[in-house]
């Protein structure tokens, strides 16, 4: 016999034995309830002063009994049809102890999302069932969200004399259009909540980018919702009352999912997600989401792995709702979904065999990185805020053709291109990915190999939306960063981009643009050049810039010993330095060539 699910503290053993007698009960095929089992279930409501819920299949059978708390209950996951096309197979019948049967947001939620065949609600009142209220699916509205009905409150011989077979024929009629339900199916409509604190960020602002942030993860914000708070609630992070205020608008705007602009700890996100009845995601997990749809590569997708295992790790016990949903979307891709009675030593396994690969790939960029050190080619690293026109700069610089997207975090993967400098120089440019405030700490640690890609770099071209509101904030934020990897005494050129979107173009003032973005940041020197990487304005003088700020290699004068067929020396020799002349010996050739200096310090230890 299957068990009792629920709040089952503090609850008789007798009293116990009689719901699970529940489960032995039958109703006729066809019959939305029998008057048997509503006055069971209107006596046991009373008894414990509880809510209780049972689900029902189409033919009659019990296959579920939960008890709740006086005015809520968790409704288990639903074991009937898994079709996201048609009904779930099952109605729900539950009980409210106050006597009023009408239908609350979270019941007409459940009911959409669990795709019923009914939801319905007895109001019990001093052991009697007093009047019954239902809701149904009546169809799809023109934005293809589930449109439901309510009816009631009538008597409860009025609903056990109702027709369900009739009923559900007609919904699933309706519900046939498999492209219409598809593609339900895969739009998440999401409500944002933001707390104003004491940070320095505005809230406005962060809200927009947390908007951009969900859109770029395929959400829909259909609306925002903030407060202003000293300090976080322990249980919800905001008031209760905001709790309700979020049920309201979620339930207005058929919203599926809300999105947190702060990090929510596992107990505040399994209490968020009780009260309004859906998925509920903080800043971090969303980010998380938009690197597994963009991560490509092998590595890529290992370090977004990683990330998710590390931020999800605490939160097997605090998921309930994310981790048995059945559709998937925002949150939920990457690595897949964990149960949450996945053995945590299993997933502490997995994090292990994928750090031993990411050291692997770490072990490999270093390789690739001394191989490039081979030759005298200093490296140029493009870094700053996500968004912010790092790859259209490193097309306009090396004709590379990267995804550009106006979307966030459209590059994660390094790419690494040869670039001419006016004096001849050639450097090495890569670009990294975007950083962004309230990165995960675990997506920073996760995507080391990569950051180091920066902490190698001669010099760090910074780049920089001057058109973005929050343009002083975004570059403080990336400069920390920077100081967090080890990398702030690196020589950073401040790169203005998107000069042709600010009053004056390119008769700006830079400098006092500069000095406004760099007020506050630690002093050491840094070279500021305002240009459009995507009309080429003032490219040139960017590589002029570089050129000056890049360390100087000086050429002297040198005599070689190359043993025969040490071709490679030889090739670099003519491609890096001017050979003056050669002498052949008994044991090899003699070879006087003036070459930089750091290439002649490689070849000394080289030999």
């Amino acid at each position: 016999m299957p068990d009792v699910q629920g709040n089952l503290s503090g609850i008789r053993k007798n009293v116990l034995q009689t719901l699970e007698a529940i489960y032995e009960m039958t109703l006729p095929a066809g019959q939305a309830i029998t008057v048997e089992l509503a006055d069971m279930l209107a006596k046991l409501t009373t008894q414990l002063n509880r809510e209780l819920a049972v689900y029902i299949t189409r033919r009659g059978q019990i296959a579920a009994v939960a008890v709740g708390d006086t005015r809520t209950i968790d409704l288990p996951e639903t074991a009937g049809r898994r079709s996201t096309g048609r009904l779930s197979g099952i109605r729900c019948i539950h009980t409210h102890p106050t006597g009023d049967s009408q239908l609350s947001n979270l019941d007409l939620t459940s009911l959409q999302e669990m795709r019923f065949d009914l939801m319905a609600a007895l109001g019990v009142d001093n052991g009697i069932v007093a009047q019954v209220s239902f809701g149904f699916v009546s169809g799809l509205t023109a934005a293809e969200t589930l449109q439901v009905e309510t009816v009631g409150p009538l008597s409860l011989a009025d609903f056990a004399a109702m027709d369900m077979n009739y009923l559900v024929t007609q919904i699933d009629r309706v519900l046939e259009n498999r492209s219409k339900t598809t593609s339900l199916a895969e739009n998440e409509y999401a409500v944002l909540v933001g707390v104003q604190g004491q940070g320095g960020w505005d809230l406005a602002d962060s809200l927009q980018e947390l908007a951009q942030l969900a859109e770029t993860a395929g959400a829909q914000v259909v609306g925002t919702l903030s407060q202003k708070r000293d300090r976080p609630d322990a249980a919800f992070f905001i008031g209760r009352g905001k709790v309700q205020e979020i049920a309201c608008l979620r339930q207005e705007n058929s919203a599926n999912l809300v999105i947190f602009d702060d990090e929510l700890s596992p107990a505040q996100q399994r209490n968020l997600e009780q009260a309004l009845g859906t998925k509920v995601l903080d800043r971090a997990a969303l980010i998380l989401d938009i690197f597994a749809q963009r991560a490509r590569t092998h590595e890529g997708k290992l370090q977004v792995e990683l990330a998710q295992l590390r931020y999800n790790l605490p939160r097997l016990g605090g998921q309930g709702l994310v981790l048995s949903r059945l559709g998937g979307g925002i949150g939920t891709r990457g690595p897949g979904e964990t149960k949450l009675e996945t053995d945590r030593r299993r997933i502490a396994q997995r994090i292990k065999k994928i750090k031993d690969d990411l050291e692997g790939v770490r072990s490999g960029r270093a390789l690739h990185r001394q191989r490039r050190s081979a030759v005298p080619l200093a490296t140029l690293a493009l870094a700053g805020y996500t968004n912010a026109g790092k790859s259209t700069l490193f097309n306009r610089l090396t004709r590379a053709g990267v995804l550009v997207d106006a979307r966030m975090f459209a590059t994660l993967d390094p790419t690494v291109r040869p670039l001419a400098l006016p004096s001849r120089r050639r450097v090495l440019l890569s670009d990294t990915v975007g950083f962004i405030r309230s990165l995960p700490t675990t997506l920073v640690q996760a995507f080391r190999a990569t950051l180091e890609e920066v902490k190698e770099a001669a010099v760090i071209l910074h780049v920089v939306d001057i058109s973005a509101p929050a343009a002083a904030e975004n570059t403080a934020h990336v400069r920390q960063v920077l100081a967090e990897i080890d990398a702030a005494e690196i020589p950073q050129i401040l790169v203005m981009n998107k000069i042709d979107r600010v009053p004056g173009g390119a008769a700006a003032d830079t400098d006092t643009i500069a000095r406004r973005l760099l007020s506050g940041s630690p002093e050491h020197p840094t070279r500021a050049v305002g240009i459009s990487a995507l009309t080429g304005e003032g490219i040139d003088g960017l590589l002029q810039t570089i050129d000056e700020v890049l360390p100087l290699d000086p050429i002297v004068r040198t005599v070689l010993h190359l043993l025969p067929g040490d071709g490679a020396t030889l090739a670099m020799l003519h491609e890096f330095g001017r050979v003056l002349s050669t002498r052949y010996t008994e044991v090899g050739s003699e070879i006087e060539a003036e070459i930089p200096q750091s290439l002649e310090r490689r070849l000394a230890s080289k030999g």
